[in-house]
């Protein structure tokens, strides 16, 4: 085991608990040295990673079995350690807290009436140090979680674009392509002027819905008078089963992806419900969606034409 694993703390204890006199021999000396873990890394050194070994060398009552032997073996020890730490002394320099301790022990050394500007500096940039893991860890966090929410919707297209029938590739918007993205439901809306109850459209379940031209616009903005955007994400507690039918009693919120399917046609709407109501906020990005709602429109044209 390399020694930059270990850390060495010796403390020196009497009966009484109280500050040991120099003029006398305590009446039990106990060197507690603190070895750690061999997977222990610098700097992180704590009581749960660390083992105690107690080694009493030296007290009254153990006088006739250790006598000088003992204090000899500690010397010994010591100077051993201050071998090793001249020769290395990056364990003491990689290791936050032992480094803290030396700076505080100098300060108080210096007394009460002396500020040192250089402990001040340290604690700042340390301070630093700490806010620029912090945002590191961050970054590194939110790149892996756009990765996998790329290959998320990746996966999604290319399952979506699999069926050579159009009943079957609604279908699976509800099934294999929910189950992809992790939502609970998808519903299509298409604003026409032919009938709700048209068997062809009652054949494909709950998954394609059909409305009056200028209801997709109205649901988007709520009413009011103002332009929709392509991609909106919200918190929602459904009025109607209009869209969600009888998963509208649990949804609480949604991804709606405004569709155009070319010129002299009405426009669309895909629907992505949550029962989870922080699934979609309206602070999430919405590039993915926004691709995948392109992806979806070229595909119906398709089907439509």
């Amino acid at each position: 085991m390399p020694f930059s694993s270990y850390a060495i703390h010796m403390e020196f204890i009497c009966d009484s608990y109280s500050p040991i006199p120099l003029a006398q021999p305590p009446s039990s000396v106990v060197v507690k040295t603190l070895f750690a873990s061999p997977d222990t890394q610098p700097g992180t050194h704590s009581k749960k990673t660390m083992t105690y070994l107690n080694k009493s060398v030296y007290s009254t009552e153990n006088q006739d079995k250790y006598g000088k032997a003992g204090m000899t073996n500690t010397v010994q020890q010591l100077e051993e350690l201050r071998d090793r730490l001249i020769a290395d002394p990056e364990v003491i320099l990689e290791d936050k807290d032992l480094m803290r301790a030396l700076v505080s022990a100098n300060e108080a050394q210096m007394g009460s009436n002396i500020i040192d500007l250089r402990g001040i500096a340290m604690e700042r940039l340390e301070a630093r140090l700490d806010r620029l893991e912090d945002t590191h860890r961050s970054v590194i966090a939110a790149a892996y979680e756009n990765l996998a929410g790329t290959n998320q919707v990746h996966r999604a297209i290319l399952r979506m674009l699999d069926p050579a029938e159009f009943e079957n590739f609604l279908r699976d918007l509800d099934g294999e392509v929910a189950e992809i993205l992790g939502v609970d439901c998808v519903r299509l809306v298409l604003e026409s002027v032919q009938n709700e109850n048209d068997p062809a459209v009652k054949r494909l379940g709950d998954v394609l819905n059909v409305a009056e031209p200028g209801f997709i616009e109205s649901y988007l903005t709520d009413g009011k008078r103002s332009t929709s955007r392509q991609v909106t994400l919200r918190q929602i507690k459904p009025e109607s089963d209009v869209i969600y039918g009888e998963a509208c009693d649990w949804i609480r919120s949604e991804a709606a992806l405004k569709l155009d399917f070319g010129n002299g046609r009405l426009p669309g709407m895909l629907v992505m419900g949550a029962e989870d109501p922080h699934h979609f906020k309206p602070n999430q990005g919405t590039d993915l969606l926004t691709f995948f709602a392109g992806v979806f429109e070229r595909a119906m044209r398709r089907w439509l034409s």
